[in-house]
């Protein structure tokens, strides 16, 4: 059975995030310095042939520790849904 998998890697709170700074500093030159605080991560889609959905969930979980995010750095979550 084929799975869909949707993850976010998203750089930790503590962790600086030089792109979302550079771009909360833009937004204010567009006029619109009620958005503060961006935060600029990843987004990965893959899909993954398992026998349940539970197996897909393991195998994403196992993509992400190993080779998606950097957990030090990083922070992830994720969606799996029959595709």
């Amino acid at each position: 059975m084929k799975f869909q998998a949707e993850i976010d890697v998203m750089p930790k709170k503590e962790i600086l995030d030089p792109q979302g700074k550079a771009v909360t500093g833009s937004m204010k030159n567009l006029g619109l310095a009620e958005i503060q605080n961006v935060r600029i991560g990843k987004h990965i889609s893959l899909e993954i042939e398992a026998e349940t959905e539970e197996v897909a969930k393991a195998k994403t979980e196992e993509a992400c520790k190993n080779l998606l995010a950097n957990l030090i750095m990083e922070s992830y979550t994720f969606k799996v849904v029959p595709a």
